[in-house]
């Protein structure tokens, strides 16, 4: 029963993959010669390390060790050839572990390649699923 006012919402066929209850899954990396890799997680990781302002906090957040994630982010920059992280001088608010400039456009890349990504599969997806 629709309230007063209120019209119906348009449906759309339903394709054999949401039939199904299916939907694309992808891994995505940015993968360097030296074998480092960035990844979802730990994308997530570095943003939270910027949102947070610590490493520390973040770690706590994602429940990963800090020696394997201060091992990885040392890794990731060697691999990068520049500083993803930086520590303002000084102590108290305000100070703590942000991205640097290079690191958060790296970081902001990385989820734009992420999304369109998975943008497009899931399109190809719909299309492939659906018989056309």
């Amino acid at each position: 029963m629709l309230s007063p006012g209120k019209s119906p919402r348009p449906t759309r066929p339903r394709s054999a993959g949401s039939a199904l209850g299916a939907a694309p899954k992808l891994k995505v990396w940015v993968a360097f010669a030296s074998g480092a890799k960035l990844g979802h997680g730990r994308a997530e990781l570095l943003g939270l390390i910027d949102r947070l302002g610590s490493i520390q906090r973040a770690v706590n957040e994602m429940g990963m060790s800090y020696r394997n994630a201060w091992g990885y982010l040392r890794e990731l920059e060697r691999a990068a050839g520049f500083k993803l992280l930086e520590r303002p001088a000084g102590r108290g608010p305000g100070a703590g572990t942000r991205l640097t400039a290079g690191g958060r456009q790296f970081l902001e890349r990385y989820q734009r390649f992420e999304a369109e990504i998975a943008k497009e599969a899931d399109r190809r997806f719909r299309r492939i699923f659906s018989g056309g």
